[in-house]
Parts: structure tokens; C-alpha cells; sequence
């Protein structure tokens, strides 16, 4: 139902349910992560007028846990970015994690979705510091996104006269991988909202 992205570099979908509207994920090594991108799959839709809080927890030793709020996800608004990591161990409000004990690891940080209706959820005020403009975090993920797709792909490739013959591979020239990224690039300049219509 839900993913969560962690700083560009680990892509989490297992989140673990807690009750039976809520869900957390757990984050190692959070010291050194800056935004997380909570996400839907895609697989299942909100029920209809609900949509999912997301909040963040930091490990406490000493016991008794603070979450939170980032701010939240809808069917039409199925992604998110937020920045953790100017946030603070111990600042917090009410959440609906409180009653529950949550598994959790000493040194993991949490991100928790509850499902809450849509009219709570407008209503609520995220953690000042965790939310991020959508265009600008957006722009800077698909930037950030092309360019690992583009450095990735091309760390495999190899001149024709060095590929050896293999009848189950498929291989994609490089220029087509380049003219796919500028063009990407050149719609989102344009309109970054392009990929909706």
C-alpha cells in the first residue's frame, strides 16, 4: 500500500502494521539521511474520504515514544517529500501512535502512516522545518533520479566491438538513454507537473 524512499538511496515497501490503520517503517542509520519520500504503490487506494498522516519518531532510549507529524498522502496527492533533518528528538504533539506499542530498534528512527480522514488531516499543523515546497523537492528528486539513472546506465557500457554475442540480451544504445534523459529534463523545465495529464 505505502513506500518509502529514504534519501535516494534505499526504497522500502514493507511497511510493518502496527493496528489495522496504521503502518511504520523503520529508518537505520537516520543521522545521515536528509528527506524521505513516502510514497503509494499504487496497489490500493485510500477508502474514500481518508487519507494517510506521516509521522516521524525518533529512537528514545530512555523509553516512551515522540512522533511527529510531516504532514500527509491522498489519492490525489499519493507522494511526499520531507525534510528530517533539521528536526528534533523530543518535539512532538499528540499522535495516534500513543497508545500502541511499536516495535522498534534502539538506534532506528520510525516514519508512521495513520490512516485518518481527510478533513482531520487538512486541519492538523506538520513539525515546523519538515515540509518541503513540492515543485522545487520534486524537481530536485527527478534531477537527482535522472542522473543515477543516466550514470548507472552508462557504467555498463561497452563499445560494439566489445560485446560479446548473447542471444538473451537485450541490448539499448546509449544515445537513446541520453536523447530519453534531455528530453525528460526539457518537459520539466517546461511544466514540472507534466506526467499527470
Amino acid at each position: 500500500m505505502f513506500g518509502c524512499l529514504v534519501a535516494g538511496r534505499l526504497v522500502q515497501t514493507d511497511a510493518q502494521q502496527v493496528a489495522g490503520d496504521k503502518f511504520v517503517f523503520n529508518l537505520p542509520d537516520y543521522e545521515n539521511v536528509n528527506h524521505v519520500v513516502v510514497f503509494m504503490l499504487g496497489t490500493v487506494p485510500f477508502p474514500a474520504g481518508m487519507g494517510g498522516a506521516v509521522y516521524f519518531s525518533f529512537p528514545d532510549p530512555v523509553g516512551g515514544q515522540v512522533w511527529q507529524l510531516l504532514g500527509f498522502i491522498t489519492n490525489d496527492k499519493p507522494s511526499a517529500i520531507f525534510k528530517i533533518s533539521q528536526l528534533k528528538p523530543g518535539e512532538g504533539g499528540e499522535h495516534p501512535f500513543g497508545v500502541m506499542t511499536v516495535p522498534r530498534l534502539a538506534s532506528v528512527a520510525q516514519v508512521g502512516v495513520s490512516i485518518e480522514p481527510l478533513e482531520q488531516l487538512v486541519q492538523q499543523t506538520p513539525v515546523s522545518g519538515a515540509t518541503v515546497c513540492a515543485v522545487d523537492s520534486f524537481m530536485q528528486f527527478t534531477q537527482k533520479m535522472l542522473d543515477s539513472l543516466y550514470n548507472f546506465s552508462s557504467s555498463f557500457a561497452v563499445s560494439q566491438s566489445q560485446m560479446t554475442p548473447n542471444p538473451s540480451e537485450m541490448f539499448i544504445p546509449a544515445s537513446s538513454i541520453l536523447k530519453w534523459y534531455e528530453n525528460f529534463q526539457r518537459r520539466m523545465a517546461q511544466n514540472p507537473n507534466f506526467w499527470k495529464t
